[in-house]
């Protein structure tokens, strides 16, 4: 009996681990087909940018309007070739493996992705880094949360507003705080130590961009930062706005190589003065 209770507790248990999966890659799921509804408009625009310049060079023949044209379809091309890869790496990268990784970079090219999103819905991007270390993360999943984070605060300023992205250095606790403060609708108090319960939302529903409502996103954002042995805070005041912090652990520095040092050679014993023969004549 006792047994029977026991291989019935391990097949529960692998049935929630198996369902936990399943539910954190329909989470991964659900982020890219959000990112690519969005980027495919930001790759659209930028695909406009260099058919215009093309044919603005094909129609001047000097070579200062030509060489603009040129450096702006550079530009463009850059830009376009940054979104493919920042997709491509969300939708391959599907390992935990962490490693120590540049942030300024990641959150950069995760703002590129919402740049067209943020000023459709007038939102201004302030971006404040001090000098800060690599942190050792998953940068897939730290660029999920942020996507998440980052959309949320859009939500919370339907009618425009400010954000606040910041890096700084804890040094103290060895960590790199990400600080994402939007100027948004606030969440009420009581609400405030539920919002990173499964299945718990305070919206609505999906808005008129699809995005959010599903009450999975900020569970996935905790779950994601805590895997990562960090912490997620929440500060909030109603009609000021919202503020997340995530705290990440700075990555090891790589241990000091000891130099090489040739293997000592004994030397055969000769009178002094006079040369050492090999037994080859050599």
């Amino acid at each position: 009996m006792t047994s029977n209770r026991v291989e019935g507790s391990l097949d529960l248990q692998q049935q929630v681990e198996i369902l936990k999966q399943q539910l954190g890659q329909a989470q991964r799921l659900t982020a890219l087909g959000e990112l690519v509804s969005t980027t495919t408009h930001e790759f659209n625009n930028v695909l406009m940018t260099i058919l215009n310049y093309a044919k603005m060079g094909m129609r001047h023949k000097d070579a200062p309007t030509r060489d603009k044209c040129f450096e702006k379809i550079l530009a463009s091309a850059n830009r376009a070739a940054t979104i493919t890869n920042t997709v491509l790496g969300m939708a391959r990268n599907r390992t935990a493996a962490q490693e120590p990784t540049d942030l300024v970079k990641l959150v950069d090219d995760t703002l590129l992705l919402l740049e067209r999103e943020m000023n459709k819905y007038r939102v201004v991007v302030e971006r404040s880094y001090q000098p800060i270390p690599s942190a050792n993360v998953n940068g897939n999943q730290i660029q999920q949360v942020l996507l998440n984070l980052l959309i949320n605060a859009r939500q919370a300023m339907p009618n425009g507003g400010r954000l606040w992205v910041r890096l700084l250095h804890d040094a103290e606790n060895n960590m790199v705080d990400l600080v994402i403060r939007d100027s948004g609708c606030g969440i009420p108090a009581d609400k405030l130590p539920r919002i990173f319960e499964s299945f718990y939302t305070t919206k609505k529903g999906p808005d008129a961009s699809g995005k959010g409502g599903t009450g999975l996103g900020l569970s996935m954002c905790r779950d994601i930062i805590e895997a990562h042995h960090g912490r997620i805070r929440v500060d909030s005041t109603v009609g000021k706005g919202t503020a997340f912090t995530l705290k990440l652990p700075v990555a090891a520095k790589p241990a000091p190589k000891s130099p090489t040092v040739a293997p000592f050679a004994p030397v055969a014993a000769t009178p002094f003065g006079q040369p050492v023969v090999s037994p080859t004549g050599r």
